[in-house]
């Protein structure tokens, strides 16, 4: 693609955009027409369907931090207090209760994450108490994978062989970016040193994948400071990285605003930003999965996407193609499949509802048999970066070919025999791709500033 073409293609494409870790997207859910009884209804019909074979995924929001990290777009509670530990677990392990009486029966575990905020505030002890409970009176099916956010300044060597031997093989660290000024701005102070000592760790533990977040676009970033992250990250050699756009949604993040616009790459300088880091990683052995993230060829991430199994929901690629996804905590989403629901986001409110109700879900969306079609559409184009035949020639309308042949033109994806074909040229494009296909965006208030920019 050359350099005059890519200009105006990232003009034409730098749009607000979902990330689409789901279909239909949070903004353009149905809440009116949701109900909790439908919602517990859609959780058993998922259960019985594929709890046996497939088992079920569990993710547990931990939002506590003990300080703001101001790029960051996460439900957090920013507190120094630690005695919120044990209330809050408290109600972790009632909301699990309460699921497990829907499910009226033993469930099986697939997947379990923990995510946040920062898992790893939490003492080892008190970690250790919520695991060992959540995990009493289920069975684990024979393909689970335990994993948790890490924080490389506070995940101690405790930590990490206390959750190990509770099953959990892979860990993801926050880098974000090593450079000082660039750290000292997001408030996310970091020495390479840390991370490099908990790498070494988990892997003398015995962690089979060891994940670091990075992403582009922060304020004060240049070529310079980018390339230079990405050299001492590859000196680690994680199993698998993920490289994401900065999202600048200060109206939704106040903590945002402690930088100016003009701080920030320009669009431009962004989108070389991430060309030059995706550079590096596939001349160091990484390769392309899905959107935003790389990995070696001996990672599961990769085979499960070479093999066509990778998945994607809330907690973003995974390699367990569940269909019930249980999120518990504040903020939390769960996905039966056939519906969605969300749990009040601040954490008093939630911990209320939780200790007078069992259930603290505030709002849902119930999906239609259209929905179940794109929602295949978007996850195969998202997962596998095609779409095949018998998917298209379902959704395929005038409006949406030419569209799609305007793409083929620009050389973002191809057309051949009834299948759609991302294009090596494309692979940063896949989320406007998505965008063709998704009915409700057209529904959701252009004026909202809901979604952060695609590229």
């Amino acid at each position: 693609m050359k350099d005059q073409n890519a200009s105006a293609l990232l003009k034409k494409y730098d749009l607000p955009t979902p990330r689409y870790t789901s279909y239909p997207t949070v903004p353009a859910w149905d809440t009116a027409n949701f109900t909790e009884e439908e919602w517990i209804a859609s959780v058993r019909r998922a259960f019985d369907e594929s709890n046996d074979k497939k088992g079920i995924s569990l993710y547990l929001h931990l939002p506590f931090c003990e300080s703001l990290c101001t790029y960051c777009a996460c439900n957090t509670r920013i507190t120094r207090n630690h005695s919120v530990e044990i209330p809050y677990i408290q109600a972790l392990l009632k909301e699990w209760e309460h699921y497990k009486t829907i499910f009226g029966r033993k469930p099986v575990i697939r997947e379990l994450h923990l995510g946040g905020g920062t898992p790893t505030f939490f003492s080892i002890q008190n970690l250790q108490w919520l695991i060992t409970s959540l995990l009493e009176g289920v069975s684990l099916h024979n393909d689970f994978e335990f994993s948790f956010e890490g924080h490389p300044n506070n995940t101690t060597e405790g930590h990490l062989r206390m959750l190990y031997e509770l099953g959990f093989t892979r860990v993801s660290f926050g880098v974000q970016d090593l450079d000082e000024k660039v750290q000292h701005t997001i408030h996310r102070i970091q020495p390479f040193e840390n991370l490099e000592h908990v790498t070494r760790l988990a892997r003398e533990i015995g962690y089979k994948s060891v994940s670091f977040d990075l992403i582009y676009g922060l304020p004060f970033q240049t070529p310079f400071t980018v390339s230079d992250t990405i050299d001492k990250v590859l000196t680690l050699r994680p199993d698998r990285l993920s490289f994401y756009s900065y999202a600048h949604v200060p109206w939704l993040r106040p903590g945002q605003r402690g930088y100016d616009e003009g701080d920030l790459p320009s669009h431009y300088l962004k989108r070389h930003l991430y060309e030059l880091g995706r550079h590096k990683l596939r001349k160091a052995g990484y390769a392309d999965i899905g959107m935003d993230h790389f990995a070696l060829p001996a990672d599961e991430l990769f085979k499960a996407h070479i093999q066509k199994k990778l998945h994607r929901n809330f907690m973003g690629y995974t390699t367990n193609q569940t269909d019930l996804l249980i999120g518990l905590g504040a903020s939390a989403i769960s996905d039966s499949h056939y519906a969605y629901a969300q749990n009040k986001k601040k954490v008093e409110e939630y911990a209320d509802a939780i200790r007078k109700d069992g259930t603290a879900i505030v709002k849902g969306h119930l999906l239609t048999e259209e929905d179940l079609l794109i929602k295949q559409c978007i996850l195969q184009i998202s997962c596998q970066g095609e779409l095949d035949r018998e998917l298209l020639e379902q959704v395929v309308d005038r409006p949406l070919l030419d569209t799609l042949i305007e793409m083929e033109k620009e050389g973002i994806l191809y057309l051949f025999d009834g299948s759609l074909k991302v294009t090596t040229a494309g692979q940063p494009f896949i989320r406007n791709i998505c965008r063709v296909f998704d009915k409700r965006m057209e529904r959701i208030d252009e004026q909202k500033n809901i979604f952060s920019k695609a590229i």
